[in-house]
């Protein structure tokens, strides 16, 4: 059985964890970059260092570790200094990600591996996996659940997350497969279970 590399996208507060979490549950090796994002900040890692070296030590906590919230603040708020942290942080997420999808092939060939990018589209990585997945949710449900999320937020900052990222309308256009998350989870479950077994028979020799 030939093995598929599907990245996963969306945009902010759609729900690709969920989705990543069915998929997972069918089988899928899911690599999450959220999760590895939060790995290259630790302390003692080269990416935290240099994150504190550009924007400054107000950013690290006293205990050593990065101070997310204060950094979002500064970042969401100011294109510049976001691409700034995103050409410090996106090499190093890439590097341990892809680390990570090569040994899963090794370990198992014929498993599916999901990538589960937040920004794929924004960063240009759709054209390195075997077809791209977008969580699908109107602009205007992301507001509403981001806010339900993440309470500290208003709904200038919720909109200046969401705008940071690509639109969710495009992102719908240029994917492979779509899962509509805006109805209730078992209409989430069925289309990803409709999708799980379409991909399973692209696997078959």
């Amino acid at each position: 059985m030939t093995a598929l590399i599907i990245g996963l996208t969306g945009g902010i507060a759609c729900g690709k964890s969920t989705v990543a979490a069915m998929l997972s549950e069918r089988g899928a090796f899911v690599v999450d970059a959220d999760r590895i994002a939060r790995e290259v900040v630790m302390p003692g890692e080269p990416a935290l260092a240099e994150v504190a070296a550009v924007f400054g030590q107000a950013v690290i906590r006293d205990d050593g570790t990065l101070d997310r919230r204060k950094l979002g603040e500064i970042v969401f708020a100011d294109p510049d200094k976001r691409r700034r942290l995103e050409a410090i942080l996106h090499p190093a997420i890439r590097e341990r990600m892809w680390t990570l999808i090569r040994q899963a092939k090794a370990d198992e060939p014929g498993r599916m591996v999901v990538a589960d990018i937040p920004l794929l589209y924004e960063t240009g990585q759709e054209g390195l996996y075997d077809g791209v997945l977008v969580v699908y949710v109107p602009r205007e449900m992301q507001i509403k659940r981001l806010l339900a999320r993440n309470p500290e937020l208003d709904e200038a900052q919720a909109r200046e997350r969401i705008d940071a990222q690509m639109d969710i309308e495009r992102k719908k256009e240029l994917a492979d497969w779509v899962i509509d998350n805006s109805g209730s989870l078992e209409s989430t479950k069925r289309q990803v279970e409709a999708l799980w077994r379409r991909l399973s028979d692209m696997r078959k020799p």
